[in-house]
């Protein structure tokens, strides 16, 4: 579907138990060592997306060993394309064309942090002089702060509104932004703790969300002076409108709330509120997905439904316009096989990138004219990956500790027998993410070194419904933890993996899973590798602006009562790194949360203190998420040596000299680090006192 700046907070496998088989060809057979480089670079064409009036295709690109946008006409081949913007440090992760076609909009930082400006390129711009592209316009121009991107207009292609909170960075204020001029108007003042706004189509604003004295989620409509509550729903719950009915008084909420289990989509009379009930318009028909993923795909132009999309283990699509369905079974008769993913489309609906991906196959681009029903290949991402050497992604089950299923992921390397396998288990972000099947480097990349890679969609996890979410709700490093240890017992009774070699490597909350892993289950583990990793329990709650912290006291703790503070305290790492004794490798973005950095370097000097192996990568130039190729690959090549080290996996000889050169800049001696003083130790930020938190 179209792409939008807008971020939403927004054929079923069956699942079998994985048995051993016997090798098929001798331990080396067949499984040739792939190049990091191959698995971490980028693309060198990525995220095709049609014109919305189909005269051109934009795309991403490198440029100078840094990710940009280039654009060529639809009829032209990517070889004659031209750069149409040229960053040189901070690549470009996304972009999206305005409603008529005139510009291609981005948003970028230039520090690594989160502070994202919307920028405009017109795609018939010229370079400029001493450039190899055109300029782009700073169009928001939010220099101490955040920018959130609420509509792009149907009706009005000029305009453009988006959220900032430099005024207050708990609340974003609204505001009308001209594309063509770059003029902004302030639409709201946001004095009223409204944690999102909405606008339909037309570009009116229509609804907004706060948080009540219960810390539970109020729907509300926006009136000219005022607000009315329209819907509610519990802060462990999920409802946001979704799209607005062209009658011009009803809206789509996508909602979990009461007693049901998974996402709906219903009708809600925005005149009468919810007292007047609401009619359901969709919902999962197997009963799987929920509260989230789900998508609900619409038509621009008419703002009919046109089909649903469930992703738990596989993707499920449930068409209501037929000529779409009849379509899309044809594209399956041609691309047997794949995950097919309708992308942006033109204005008139009737050609269509299409994106075909696999757990082996990291995506290939169509161009699909409706019309004709003429496929017309692109590209393949990663070109030179070899397809043939890469492992299947397995669906497995398994009971936890209290006899809650577990479903997970589950990838052998190829060509070696599943026998006493060394295991890497990469629990997810979020926690409220969710691991489906297809391509995934990370899990590819620990695979062709030897390693079974298990992937939980532990307890908390998003898309298997709210029950499953919600029991994840105050079991960080409790229960939470015991899914991936009885994964890994698991697999360990199956013979599949040796009990002496089991490693665990995660990112963001995964990082805190590591650290808990190691922390709590400290014989479990032989090495860890945390990824800008939370450690405090207690920092990360109190880091939350006030318009998601009430979710947070429900959902990890509240240090406002005695009993919450003790919960958070047990179980952050930073506080009881006394315990661990497997190796561990800490990995930080130094634009990444300083209190975090410093947590982590807390556990950094303990280890060294106690004279258990620790290393420690600290990259300058990254924030939370590391988007430069070269940072990237120093850390998978060290990653890599780690566990080579301590679990007996392959190790790729050598690397680039760039590769070694960055490796050095960015390792960090940790008897270089020096104590943090007691006050932080005991997990109280300096100026919060928990009982007075609000």
């Amino acid at each position: 579907m179209r792409h939008s700046l807008v971020a939403i907070v927004c054929a079923v496998a069956v699942a079998a138990v994985l048995t051993p088989t016997p090798p098929s060809i001798g331990a080396q057979g067949a499984r040739p060592l792939i190049d990091r480089e191959a698995f971490f670079r980028d693309p060198e064409i990525n995220n095709a997306q049609i014109s919305p009036r189909g005269d051109f295709v934009a795309f991403l690109k490198p440029w100078r060993g840094v990710q940009n946008i280039w654009v060529k006409k639809t009829t032209e081949s990517f070889q004659s394309a031209k750069l149409l913007t040229a960053e040189t440090k901070w690549p470009v992760w996304g972009f999206t064309w305005s409603q008529d076609g005139e510009y291609v909009l981005y948003q970028q930082n230039h520090d690594g942090d989160s502070s994202l400006n919307v920028f405009a390129v017109a795609p018939s711009a010229t370079a400029a002089s001493g450039s190899d592209a055109p300029d782009s316009r700073n169009l928001t121009q939010v220099h101490s702060g955040r920018v959130q991107v609420y509509e792009a207009p149907w009706n009005d292609p000029d305009v453009l509104y988006f959220g900032a909170n430099d005024r207050d960075a708990n609340w974003f204020d609204v505001y009308e932004l001209k594309l063509s001029t770059g003029e902004k108007t302030l639409v709201r003042k946001n004095v009223d703790r409204i944690f999102g706004w909405s606008f339909d189509s037309a570009g009116r604003l229509r609804m907004a969300g706060r948080i009540d004295a219960n810390g539970d989620r109020e729907l509300l409509r926006v009136d000219q002076h005022s607000f009315t509550r329209v819907y509610s729903c519990k802060v462990t719950e999920n409802c946001w409108p979704y799209r607005y009915l062209n009658d011009g008084r009803s809206v789509y909420l996508w909602t979990s709330k009461g007693d049901r289990d998974q996402i709906e989509l219903v009708r809600l009379d925005l005149d009468r509120g919810e007292s007047a009930g609401t009619e359901l318009v969709a919902r999962d028909p197997l009963n799987r997905a929920g509260p989230v993923p789900a998508n609900f795909i619409f038509s621009d132009a008419k703002g009919e439904l046109l089909a649903t999309e469930y992703t738990d283990e596989r993707q499920r699509y449930y068409f209501i316009d037929k000529r779409l369905e009849s379509d899309y079974r044809w594209l399956q008769k041609q691309l047997p096989g794949k995950e097919i993913a309708l992308d942006t489309r033109t204005n008139d609906e009737q050609v269509w990138m299409v994106n075909v991906s696999g757990d082996t196959e990291p995506g290939g681009t169509y161009l699909f004219d409706r019309r004709s029903r003429k496929l017309t290949f692109q590209y393949r991402i990663l070109e030179d990956l070899p397809r043939a050497a890469l492992a299947e992604m397995k669906s497995v089950h398994y009971p936890s500790s209290d006899g809650l299923d577990i479903p997970a992921f589950l990838t052998l390397p190829k060509g070696v027998s599943p026998r006493s396998l060394p295991l890497v288990v990469m629990p997810h972000g979020g926690p409220w993410g969710h691991v489906a099947w297809g391509y995934d480097e990370w899990a590819q990349f620990f695979a062709n070194r030897g390693y079974a890679v298990l992937e939980p969609n532990f307890r908390g996890s998003a898309g298997l419904g709210k029950a499953f979410e919600n029991a994840g709700d105050r079991e960080r490093g409790r229960k939470m933890q015991d899914d991936l240890t009885w994964g890994v017992k698991y697999l360990i009774g199956l013979g599949t993996v040796d009990p002496k070699r089991v490693g665990i490597f995660g990112l963001s909350y995964g990082g805190y899973a590591v650290l808990a892993g190691v922390t709590f289950t400290p014989d479990l583990y032989a090495a860890a590798v945390d990824f800008n990793a939370t450690s405090n329990l207690l920092h990360l709650v109190q880091g939350q602006p006030m318009g998601s912290i009430e979710e947070y006291y429900a959902r990890v703790g509240d240090p406002r009562t005695a009993e919450g503070l003790d919960l958070l305290k047990e179980y952050s790492p930073a506080l009881h790194s006394d315990k661990i004794k497997a190796p561990l490798m800490v990995i930080q973005g130094a634009n990444d949360s300083a209190q975090q950095r410093s947590d982590a370097e807390q556990i950094i000097v303990s280890l060294r203190d106690r004279g258990v192996p620790v290393k420690y990568l600290l990259v300058p130039d990254e924030g939370h998420v590391f988007a430069q190729p070269l940072n990237k690959i120093a850390m998978f090549t060290a990653v890599e040596q780690f566990f080579a080290k301590y679990l007996g996996g392959r190790n790729q000889a050598g690397a680039s000299p760039e590769v070694v050169a960055r490796l050095k800049e960015i390792t960090v001696d940790p008897q270089t680090l020096h104590e943090e003083p007691s006050s932080t130790k005991i997990g109280i930020l300096p100026g919060h006192d928990p009982s007075n938190l609000k």
